[in-house]
């Protein structure tokens, strides 16, 4: 089975950039593979909260994480810098999905993509809401209809 080439950076209409840290590399010498997803939370908040989505005081709305993934393609390694491309392929009534462009440097090819799905809830209740009119807005910044074939 054939994988699919690597995204490039001009799928992604947002970036956020992170800087490795030393304590992200395993004894292998490489970023180890669950940082990634803290690089891929790290980024979605980011801009959440750039965007007045998420309230660090309130909290009563929550966007939960329900499904994940991550393709590795090249190795990153402390002290690269990487930019986390951001784009939404999803919006529907109480969940988004976000796709997700790992760059090193100023490569053009991610090295490491992939996704995962946010469910609104109400804190309280742990019951699923719409998407705030506030997300509705911060996803129509970053729409971009999916050109991967991931599920």
């Amino acid at each position: 089975m054939s994988r699919a080439p690597a995204e490039r950076r001009s799928a992604f209409p947002h970036f956020e950039e992170i800087t490795t840290r030393w304590k992200d590399n395993d004894l292998y010498g490489h970023v180890n593979n669950v940082v990634y997803y803290s690089y891929f939370d790290t980024a979605v908040n980011t801009f959440l909260i750039g965007e007045g989505v998420v309230d660090l005081v309130e909290k009563r709305i929550v966007g939960l994480v329900a499904e994940t993934q991550c393709r590795f393609i090249r190795e990153l390694a402390f002290p690269d810098t990487i930019s986390v491309g951001l784009r939404i392929v999803h919006l529907g009534h109480s969940s988004v999905r976000w796709e997700i462009g790992i760059f090193r440097n100023a490569e053009d090819t991610a090295c490491a993509q992939g996704y995962f799905v946010q469910v609104y809830v109400d804190r309280v209740t742990g019951q699923k809401i719409p998407i705030p009119p506030a997300m509705q807005r911060a996803a129509s910044l970053i729409y971009r209809p999916s050109t991967s074939s991931a599920p």
